[in-house]
């Protein structure tokens, strides 16, 4: 290989080092959706929880919470930290609620995170 064909291998790889970065950054978004358990989103096929008692009672027994969008989307709220933790104590106050939940989401194998940087109950 030439010291030529070599830098331009090297700026290739730089280009696309930087091209894969800037897509994982996060892109920001504001979500409407209900909170409910991971899995009734899943194995039951809701489109809104039975009840907040029932959101509740999943999350404290360990099921992680989940933002169920409009349009069918799941969202699933992680923390961009390290070590990371549990986001449940965030959603906790709106199980069974819809909210407006705005942040940044990662999209990876088909599954969409968000880091929330704001939530609220859905205003009317």
């Amino acid at each position: 290989m030439t010291i030529r064909n070599a830098a331009r291998f090297g700026l290739a790889v730089c280009i696309l080092a930087t091209l894969v970065l800037a897509s994982d950054s996060g892109k920001a978004v504001t979500v409407n959706g209900f909170v409910l358990d991971s899995a009734c989103a899943f194995t039951k096929g809701l489109s809104k929880p039975i009840s907040a008692d029932c959101a509740r009672a999943c999350a404290k027994a360990g099921s992680p919470l989940v933002i169920l969008a409009d349009n069918g989307a799941i969202y699933w709220p992680i923390a961009d930290t390290t070590p990371s933790s549990g986001q449940n104590d965030k959603l906790l106050p709106f199980a069974g609620q819809r909210v407006t939940a705005s942040g940044k989401t990662y999209t990876r194998g088909g599954s969409t995170a968000i880091v929330i940087e704001k939530i609220g109950a859905e205003q009317k």
